[in-house]
């Protein structure tokens, strides 16, 4: 596996024709795509939570994508958000499918045709508040008793919104239960560079990155929802994180995925990350050589 291992936050933009695609037919899109890349995040299914069930993945479209990739590309897939809204928000209720280990178990049962090719399961969790936890310790014992029921095989991630929760403790929990911490960047969340020079001795041997940006709906109206080109140039943001990527690739797997929103073109900040990792690995190379 390549590391750090880049991918998009989905594959599905009409605008990335010339950029990623070459054709107008959303049908052939991940074949093309996984032939630029070897990763891909997937939301599809996360928006999974009716007013009265939960949806699981159609088998065909698991199928289809299986059959659209090779064996060495890597899927990191959102779980429902069924298994992680604490209310419904269609109802105003509880939601019984949270932290249901036995819903999970049949999502995970669903992906079979893809299971040796995911990297990551990844729990998106919003923001918690005092109603649903009332402190980190009594998160942990949920979390402890969920993942205790799940099937071990397989690599899962966490990403929480809560930025007084994320702290030794948490990061702790997650390596001993050989569990990957997702990080985000936006949504109000602490600066991810700090967070990870802060932590990074408690990672366990994956650490997960989403790049997604802090103003959703203003790149949306300023971009016109066209994702080939950079609306939001965020130069010094993208040499930072390539700085924190390339050390944390020298002693962990590194998954990293990037939304539009970050700066207006999930292929083009890629682009730009990468190129920034070459221009410090060099620069960190030749420094090394002076030093000698």
């Amino acid at each position: 596996m390549e590391n750090p291992l880049f991918g998009t936050c989905s594959f599905i933009y009409r605008s990335w024709k010339n950029l990623v695609y070459s054709t107008d037919d959303p049908g052939r899109y991940l074949s093309e795509y996984a032939r630029r890349y070897h990763m891909v995040e997937i939301d599809r299914w996360f928006w999974s939570l009716g007013k009265e069930s939960a949806g699981l993945p159609l088998s065909a479209t698991v199928k289809s994508y299986a059959e659209a990739t090779s064996s060495d590309f890597s899927f990191t897939i959102k779980c429902p958000n069924a298994l992680t809204l604490f209310y419904n928000p269609a109802t105003g209720e509880k939601n019984p499918y949270f932290l249901d280990a036995q819903f999970a178990i049949r999502f995970i049962e669903s992906l079979t045709p893809i299971l040796d090719k995911t990297a990551l399961l990844i729990f998106q969790f919003g923001y918690l508040n005092r109603k649903m936890f009332f402190n980190q310790k009594e998160l942990l014992r949920e979390l402890d008793r969920f993942f205790d029921l799940l099937p071990p095989h397989i690599r899962y991630g966490v990403e929480l919104r809560n930025n007084q929760y994320i702290d030794g403790s948490w990061f702790t929990f997650l390596r001993d239960r050989n569990i990957t911490p997702v990080l985000l960047s936006g949504y109000w969340m602490n600066d991810i560079v700090q967070v990870i020079e802060r932590y990074e001795r408690l990672f366990g041997d994956t650490v997960s990155i989403r790049l997604h940006g802090d103003d959703r709906e203003a790149i949306e109206e300023q971009s016109d929802k066209r994702w080939d080109s950079i609306v939001w140039d965020r130069t010094r943001d993208i040499h930072q994180i390539a700085k924190t990527i390339r050390t944390l690739t020298e002693s962990h797997q590194v998954l990293v995925a990037v939304n539009n929103h970050f700066e207006g073109s999930a292929p083009l900040t890629i682009r730009r990350l990468r190129k920034a990792i070459r221009e410090d690995s060099a620069q960190s190379t030749g420094d090394l050589t002076e030093q000698r």
